[in-house]
């Protein structure tokens, strides 16, 4: 399956209801104070990049930018639809941001995601992509239900096959 990749930059109703269901997959794995998951809102504010993928006109896969501190980016809101998992869109999705973040000067993209069961294949992912793990970053502190990841971008990268929009 293809999908279509672009920068969103304003509320849909559509795309909304798809980060909803990202929190509401996640309401359950930890308390309130262990879950990041930025808002809607936030994800449409300054210093964010937001993006979705985007299957027959319908969001498929999201993925977001934060600017952490100069040339140091957090992955926020990495989500694929749960019935469409398993076909490589996130995988699509992360190889987009990494693409992005490197042609803007990016060195370096660090996340923050769930210690517990659920979030293996999201663990495994990041791994397989060169994510290793490392100590809390940014304004997180240490937390049993989190697991912070990172990866050194190259030095003179340039986004290959991204389309944004």
């Amino acid at each position: 399956m293809s999908i279509v990749i672009e920068r969103v930059e304003e509320a849909t109703p559509a795309l909304a209801a798809f980060l909803d269901a990202h929190h509401a997959d996640m309401a359950d794995t930890a308390p309130a104070e262990s879950r990041h998951a930025l808002p809607f809102d936030r994800l449409l504010a300054p210093g964010v990049r937001l993006f979705a993928g985007c299957a027959d006109g319908r969001p498929v896969a999201t993925g977001a930018l934060a600017a952490v501190e100069d040339e140091h980016e957090e992955l926020k809101s990495m989500r694929t639809d749960p019935a469409m998992r398993g076909q490589g869109l996130g995988r699509a999705m992360l190889d987009f941001l990494l693409a992005d973040a490197a042609a803007r000067g990016i060195r370096r993209v660090s996340l923050e995601t769930g210690s517990m069961d659920f979030f293996i294949p999201a663990r495994a992912l990041y791994a397989r992509a060169g994510f290793v793990e490392c100590g809390p970053f940014g304004s997180y502190r240490p937390d049993p239900l989190s697991t912070f990841m990172t990866l050194a971008l190259p030095a003179a990268s340039v986004a290959g096959d991204v389309r944004t929009g």
